[in-house]
């Protein structure tokens, strides 16, 4: 199992929460480290999750969690209602950046991802929830690249290749129904004609018979 998965099974699913996303983090700094599986200086790691309850109404909230070195649990430190996020900044929208802020109510955190690309993941489902779970005040995403805002991008992705294949089945449909009715037309054309030949042969025989 997964730190992730783990982290779900642990801290979310005791208290009817299902975790959407995660990613993991260490404070941004001013001299720049590589990051260290082991969570920078090794005394921990952390994650920032983003979940939402079971129970309708439900409820969505980002909480960071703490794995502590020697330890295989792990620990729910601070956690936000989804309301209370008031701006995410991806730092810099020309090119993929692990770095990223994220502006509450009362809390102002600064951070570096793992990857780019798993800050990218995380940036799109938060953009999602916060556009699902959220009806008056939704936090202001900047400076993120176009693909990080691709949290609906992937559902209307997916929607019109759906659509296309629907457009696509629909033609296909027409045109099959366009080569039957031609066949129809066809068969019906023979059939006339069947019928006037019989006809005709019929008239023959008779002209024939009383002569």
């Amino acid at each position: 199992m997964n730190a992730k998965s783990a982290i779900s099974k642990e801290i979310f699913a005791p208290h009817d929460e299902r975790m959407l996303g995660a990613v993991q983090v260490k404070r941004r700094t001013k001299k720049k480290i590589p990051f260290l599986a082991t969570g920078g200086q090794g005394e921990y790691l952390t994650y920032i999750c983003l979940s939402v309850t079971n129970k309708k109404p439900a409820q969505a909230s980002i909480t960071k969690v703490k794995q502590f070195e020697g330890s295989t649990s792990f620990v729910r430190r601070t956690q936000w209602m989804l309301e209370q996020l008031r701006q995410v900044n991806g730092i810099d929208p020309n090119r993929d950046s692990p770095e990223f802020d994220l502006l509450f109510e009362n809390a102002f955190d600064q951070w570096v991802a793992s990857t780019a690309s798993e800050k990218c993941t995380f940036f799109q489902v938060l953009h999602h929830t916060c556009q699902r779970y959220l009806t008056d005040k939704k936090p202001e995403f900047i400076n993120c690249q176009s693909k990080i805002m691709g949290g609906n991008s992937i559902l209307h992705s997916a929607a019109d290749s759906v659509t296309s294949a629907v457009q696509k089945a629909s033609q296909a449909l027409n045109e099959r129904g366009e080569r039957l009715g031609r066949a129809e037309e066809k068969t019906e054309e023979l059939k006339n004609s069947a019928q006037q030949f019989a006809e005709t042969a019929h008239k023959v025989r008779l002209w024939r018979h009383q002569a």
